[in-house]
């Protein structure tokens, strides 16, 4: 009898895993279709595909914390926003995000800039945003998952980049200072 190791007895961090950019592509635009399918106006577009990645980032967060953080959880907010930044963003994209700031008016305001998404590279440019609001909802999965409550996570498109706009709770500000 053969030795076959089921999944779930698999090290999780055996390996470097790359998905084609061909084989997400496609992907991705058979989830978008399949939203689309489901709603009646735009809005709720870019509803259902958050709703899709909060689930996702949920997943992610706790698959990357056995893999990447050994199960240890981040105290504050730039901790777990350069976590996002890097690690999850590395994972999901195959690269750091190329910035985040700190808003200039607001303290419970925080900004991911990515002037390469994957996610909005095949979609024209009115429609871009709403197909990044599915990052958006990861993003918005793995703060919550991390007990960083956001009132929103946003994407909003510039003229290069997409930004992530990120307000967390006035809690969670309270707590970090």
């Amino acid at each position: 009898a053969m030795d076959v190791k089921k999944a779930k007895d698999r090290p999780l961090s055996s390996g470097n895993r790359k998905v084609s950019l061909s084989s997400f592509a496609y992907l991705f635009c058979e989830l978008v279709q399949h939203c689309q399918s489901q709603i009646d106006r735009g809005e709720d577009l870019e509803k259902r595909l958050s709703a899709t990645g909060y689930g996702i980032g949920l997943r992610l967060l706790e698959l990357l914390s056995f893999r990447e953080r050994n199960c240890r959880k981040e105290r504050n907010v730039l901790q777990i926003l350069n976590f996002v930044r890097t690690t999850f963003w590395k994972s999901m994209f195959g690269k750091p995000a190329d910035d985040l700031q700190i808003s200039n008016t607001k303290k419970n305001e925080y900004y991911i800039k990515d002037r390469s998404p994957l996610t909005t590279k095949y979609i024209s440019n009115p429609n871009a945003a709403r197909c990044a609001s599915f990052t958006a909802g990861m993003i918005h999965g793995i703060l919550d998952g991390s007990e960083f409550t956001c009132e929103n996570v946003a994407a909003v498109q510039s003229k290069d980049c997409i930004v992530f706009v990120i307000t967390f709770s006035p809690k969670v500000i309270a707590r970090n200072t």
